[in-house]
């Protein structure tokens, strides 16, 4: 199965402090906006999203159909067919994407622990 970009998404207090932070480790800002409380830093593959005020805790990410630099893939697994895979293994989603569509779209679940796993497709 193949997820795609993988990216953590923090839910922070202070964007602010929380870019400053992350530039200090060698992040660069690479998406988003910070007057709209959200931005993407980017140290070589590695991807962190930050949040303020979107959501109460911490989040996985993967996107079906982009590498870690938001370039389209030629091949990937639909978040459709990923969907359907974890069903048919028995895993409880905690939202669906619509089967009957295609396109963007994104399902979440949780992990053994409470931890949120979204996969979001944009292409």
């Amino acid at each position: 199965m193949k997820l795609g970009a993988f990216s953590i998404s923090l839910a922070v207090k202070d964007i602010y402090k929380s870019r400053d932070f992350y530039e200090t480790l060698g992040f660069k800002v690479f998406a988003g906006d910070i007057e709209k409380n959200y931005l993407i830093m980017k140290n070589g593959n590695a991807l962190v999203g930050l949040f303020q005020g979107m959501f109460e805790n911490n989040i996985l990410t993967f996107n079906p159909g982009w590498d870690e630099n938001a370039n389209k893939l030629e091949n990937f697994d639909d978040v459709r067919e990923i969907q359907k895979h974890l069903k048919s293994n028995n895993i409880k989603l905690t939202n669906e994407a619509d089967e009957s569509t295609s396109g963007p779209a994104s399902f979440a679940l949780l992990d053994p622990d409470g931890n949120v796993i979204l996969v979001d497709q944009h292409v």
